[in-house]
This record gives structure tokens, C-alpha cells and sequence, in this order.
């Protein structure tokens, strides 16, 4: 059976494992924490500030807090998407608005936001799904005119770029997630991106340190720390960090091979779009994605649902995704849909994911490539 996902793993995760055990510092905000900071502020361009959390949840709760979200506010978003995203809002207080994505990126229609803004919105979360970027120029555009926060929602989009720009880096705040099913993992794990500049990153750290401003203290800039704001314990163990600094010494080699695997699949698999037998995913120009995910699109839920049956018959695992939270039972409790779903739950039921992961073998990808095919031209 070919799993639909294999945790990365690049051979040095014990080694480091190891060496932060014997550094005898194994909580938060150890040497290999402060490693990973300086890699992916590196990797952002060097204008933001980073800090890991103990989750891309956690990241997106950090976010919320950051901007200030308070009960009655309404924040904009996609339905397509996981619940992690409006939980961060939910828990603040906040209703949160959903409005319906475009059927190239399964992205936040930008478009359709502006309408949906009322004198409650406080904030519009952009989820950069499949590590494709949302259209940013527009959605910033918006918020400024409108004086709303921007939080992107970038779990999905380490190493992923809008015009030049890092995903994570053109809002108010940007959240990572590197849990076992993305690009690089630590686990549970995750990080928040702030570029706002100095005074929100010091509230970050006194946000992720229980509310207090015990990093200043440990830094050497106080002599003592005390109790200054609201916090919880969002920083994770330093062994999560060596973990996950392991696969990011080795990014550009996991991604070659991942943007190697998902342009066979996209290969592969044209003369099925060009047959109108499926859809292909699209990246828009100007957009710089980073493989995290291959999916593609079938006729309806039937088709669908007989594909991934076929696949697991056949020894290939495949998934579909996300339920749209505007039809969950917390969506429709703490949220509405603005507008029409024209696209929303259509989409979201015709979507199917093939196995995408560091490690994937060439043979392994032609047998999925093979079953797909079998399954459309038998």
C-alpha cells in the first residue's frame, strides 16, 4: 500500500534529538528553538520576526490575541478550510464570516469580500491553500481602505511566494504549521510570523511565555519577570525544535524532491484534464507554490468517492478534504456565509489528494499515475 502520507524524516533528527538532551535545556526557547528562529527569518527575507508555537493552531490563537479580536467582532474568512482557523477567532468572541472561493485556487475569493465587510469586521484571514497564494494585492488593498487586521493562514505554505513575497510575510501576522502532514515537520508544531514590528513581537513573547515577560529576563534586559498580560504556554519542548531543524538544514533537497513529484503527477496526468476527464490544480502567475499537496478535481462526490474505493483496491491511499465549516454544526453556531456557496461545497466534494511526501518514490508515483489512469480510461 502506497500511504498517503510518510511523516519527512532526513537522518540527523536523532543526532540532534540527542544533543538537545545533553544541553540539558529540553524546554522552550533552547539553543535549536533559537536556530530554527534564525533559519526561517532568514528564509522570510529577514524584515519579520518568527516565533515557534507548540501548533499552527496555537500560531492562528497567537495571531487573534495580536489583533486584538474581542466579542462581537466579525472576522472574514474561507468555509474551505480547517477549524483551527475560525477556533482561533471563535475563542476571542468573534463571529466569523464566511464567503465562497475561486474554483482555479480553492482560495478565498477576493472579490467577494468587500461585501462582506460590516462596521463589526475587525479582521480578514487568508488561507493560502495547497501552499498557493490567495490574491494579496487585493485582499491588502481592502483591508487598508477598510482599516482591518490581515492574518494569513500559511500552513500549508512554507517556501511558497506572492510576487517575490514570502507567504506569511505580506499581512499583519503570518501562521505555519508544521505538523506530520506538511513540508517540514516537528510533530505538533508550529509558528508565528509577526511584521508589525518591535512592540507586537515583545507582546508575542509575553503571549507565548504565559503572559509574562520572562524572555527579557532570560535575554539579560530585566532582572526579574513578572506577570504582564494575558498568555498561555504556546512555546514548544527544544526537542521538537531539533526535530524539525534537522528537515529545515536539508529544505532545498525535500522541496526539489516534492516540486519533482508533483509536477510528474501534473504531467502525467494533462491528457485527463485535456479530455475534460478531471481538473488540475492552477497556480496563477506571479505565484511561486511549494508542492505541499497534488490534487485533483472529479466530475462530482459519486466519481469521487468511486476513484479514492478504486485507488485503496489497487494498494494507493488518497484522501479528500476538508468539510466546509459553514455546514458544521460550530460553523453554523458561530458563523454564517455571506452571499451564495456557488463553489464552496461543490468544489470541496469533487476534490481528491494523491500521496505527497518526502521519500515518494519514482516507481511509487508512476503506480499512482498508472491507478488514476486505469480508473478514467477503463
Amino acid at each position: 500500500m502506497i500511504p498517503f502520507n510518510i511523516p519527512p524524516v532526513t537522518g540527523n533528527e536523532i543526532t540532534y534529538l540527542k544533543e538537545a538532551i545533553e544541553n540539558k535545556k529540553i524546554c522552550g526557547d533552547g539553543p535549536f528553538t533559537k536556530k530554527c528562529h534564525a533559519w526561517l527569518e532568514n528564509k522570510l527575507g529577514g524584515s519579520s520576526k518568527v516565533l515557534l508555537t507548540t501548533s499552527g493552531t496555537t500560531a492562528l490563537e497567537m495571531a487573534a490575541l495580536l489583533c486584538n479580536i474581542q466579542a462581537g467582532d466579525e472576522v472574514i474568512m474561507p468555509s474551505f478550510t480547517f477549524c483551527s482557523t475560525a477556533d482561533a477567532f471563535v475563542q476571542r468572541g468573534a463571529k466569523i464570516v464566511f464567503v465562497d472561493i475561486r474554483p482555479d485556487t480553492m482560495n478565498i475569493d477576493e472579490n467577494k469580500i468587500e461585501r462582506a465587510i460590516t462596521p463589526k469586521t475587525k479582521a480578514i484571514c487568508a488561507v493560502h491553500y495547497a501552499g498557493v497564494a490567495c490574491e494579496m494585492d487585493t485582499i491588502m488593498t481592502i483591508a487598508r481602505k477598510h482599516n482591518l487586521k490581515v492574518v494569513e493562514d500559511a500552513a500549508q505554505a512554507i517556501c511558497s511566494e506572492y510576487k517575490g513575497r514570502a507567504l506569511g510575510t505580506i499581512g499583519d501576522y503570518g501562521c505555519l504549521s508544521f505538523h506530520e502532514t506538511k513540508n517540514f515537520s516537528m510533530g505538533e508544531g508550529g509558528a508565528v510570523i509577526i511584521n508589525t514590528g518591535n512592540e507586537d513581537y515583545e507582546r508575542a513573547e509575553v503571549i507565548r511565555e504565559k503572559g509574562t515577560d520572562r524572555s527579557k529576563f532570560l535575554r539579560g534586559q530585566i532582572d526579574k519577570y513578572t506577570w504582564r498580560d494575558y498568555g498561555s504556554s504556546y512555546l514548544p519542548s527544544d526537542l521538537n525544535a531539533a526535530y524539525l531543524f534537522a528537515q529545515l538544514e536539508q529544505a532545498e533537497k525535500i522541496q526539489m524532491h516534492r516540486m519533482n513529484c508533483w509536477n510528474t503527477y501534473y504531467n502525467s496526468l494533462k491528457e485527463l484534464e485535456v479530455s475534460k476527464k478531471i481538473v488540475l490544480p492552477t497556480v496563477p502567475a506571479g505565484c511561486l507554490h511549494n508542492a505541499h499537496m497534488f490534487y485533483i478535481l472529479t466530475k462530482n462526490i459519486e466519481e469521487r468517492t468511486e476513484l479514492i474505493s478504486f485507488l485503496k483496491e489497487n494498494g494507493v491511499g488518497s484522501a479528500f478534504h476538508y468539510i466546509p465549516l459553514h455546514s458544521a454544526p460550530a460553523g453554523i453556531k458561530f458563523g454564517r456565509f455571506d452571499g451564495k456557496d456557488e463553489i464552496t461545497t461543490a468544489y470541496s466534494e469533487r476534490l481528491v489528494r494523491l500521496p505527497m511526501y518526502y521519500g515518494l518514490s519514482d516507481v511509487d508515483i508512476q503506480k499512482v499515475i498508472k491507478n488514476v489512469k486505469d480508473f478514467y480510461l477503463k
